[in-house]
């Protein structure tokens, strides 16, 4: 007889976890996915370009219907998770329904940040995590009216991407000095700035925001520097919360996120978490690598094979309003590292390789990423670079050609 899994959410990890499961457990487990969202498990990075009219809704589920239903999956979507109860075993949903369960996942992703300042609750000021906040942001900028993003991050910036792509005259005004600073050092930074505002966005780095203003409707973004902004409507793209209400009420161990061991094992037995709303080892990832290494490994677990989650290397690989992106480990460059850098500011390219004792530990990639699976693979296995160092900064064809 089949043990019943539950796993809560159906997003991007929850969609992976039950990838790996029909691949190293099929049979073995009655699989429910239950989430919130009406809809089957999406793309969510994808959602800028469904917001810019360059793909439909449609357009980014994750697998068909038929996927699901061919390997036995039951998919409750449109309900949410309102309480887990560890002791009887079963989790109650929104329409009041109780599920039993021999296994538990939290899969259930995180939440976008709200700024705590006057104004923040009137109607136009919005957030752009779901593809429900698709609809609001689009009706907004095919009226051609001023729009406001704050915060300069990835998601800020695809959401400033496609307001601009809509018709919208769009402002981004993000606290910190550079954009996307959790991802690229200064040059490549300026570099992704210069990009964006070709696209025809005006960029305000480091400019904190006072309030809202506005009767009714918000009307204007009051910076701290006096400024005023006119805004139609404001998207506020701060940061990420995990999910972990749920976990906590249940009496969960939660920090930040719902913390797990390197089994991804939450403090109750037979419970884990994988994807935005876990920590471990003191680390909540807000990217989607993380939470697929994290789904293999519980996968392994489940199938009941020895695996474990030693944490994940920092690397985003993604196209940000056109432009081909990598950053992995300490980019930065840490006391005592080196650097290694290429620029062609005509091409519009840049590569910084960070160098600590013999060894990649860190990468920032601006324009042409190629050579970035590479790149990180060496940062991940810390191989030595002797025989390659001379060309390492060429990428890999030049440099093992040059080696040989």
């Amino acid at each position: 007889m089949r043990q019943p899994l539950i796993i809560v959410g159906n997003g991007m990890a929850a969609a992976r976890l039950c990838e790996e499961l029909a691949q190293r457990a099929h049979g073995r487990y009655a699989v429910t996915v239950i989430g919130e969202e009406p809809c089957l498990a999406y793309n969510r990075v994808l959602l800028s370009s469904v917001l810019a009219g360059e793909l439909r809704a449609n357009d980014i589920s994750l697998k068909p219907a038929a996927w699901w239903s061919d390997r036995g999956i039951t998919l409750c979507c449109g309900v949410g998770v309102t309480a887990a109860n560890i002791a009887a075993r079963t989790v109650t949903l929104s329409d009041g329904k109780a599920f039993p369960f021999a296994k538990l996942v939290f899969a259930t992703g995180s939440r976008p940040l709200c700024l705590r300042i006057a104004g923040s609750d009137l109607p136009g000021v919005l957030t752009f995590r779901d593809i429900s906040d698709v609809a609001p942001m689009s009706r907004a900028a095919s009226r051609g009216a001023p729009i406001v993003v704050i915060g300069g991050g990835l998601l800020g910036i695809e959401a400033a991407y496609g307001l601009a792509k809509a018709g919208a005259s769009v402002t981004l005004v993000h606290l910190m000095d550079r954009l996307m600073e959790r991802q690229l050092d200064v040059r490549a930074a300026l570099l992704l700035k210069r990009a964006v505002e070709a696209k025809g966005i005006r960029v305000l780095p480091g400019v904190a925001t006072a309030r809202f203003a506005g009767n009714g409707h918000v009307e204007g973004v009051e910076l701290e520097d006096g400024r005023v902004l006119a805004a139609d409507a404001v998207v506020v793209t701060v940061g990420i919360k995990p999910n972990a209400e749920v976990a906590a009420n249940a009496g969960i161990v939660v920090n930040r996120g719902i913390v797990v061991d390197d089994h991804l094992v939450t403090s109750a037995s037979d419970i884990f978490a994988i994807g935005e709303c876990a920590e471990h080892r003191g680390v909540s990832y807000g990217l989607v690598e993380p939470a697929n290494e994290q789904a293999r490994v519980l996968a392994e677990r489940l199938a009941g094979r020895e695996a474990c989650y030693l944490g994940s290397v920092n690397a985003t690989n993604l196209k940000v309003s056109g432009v081909q992106v990598f950053s992995a480990g300490d980019f930065l460059g840490a006391p005592g590292t080196e650097s290694i850098v290429l620029s062609d500011q005509g091409l519009g390219t840049y590569r910084k390789l960070v160098i600590a004792g013999g060894r990649i530990v860190g990468a920032v990639l601006y324009g042409d990423t190629a050579d970035s699976s590479w790149y990180l693979d060496l940062i991940r296995s810390g191989a030595a670079i002797d025989s390659v160092r001379e060309d390492i900064i060429f990428g890999r064809a030049v440099a093992e050609r040059e080696a040989a």
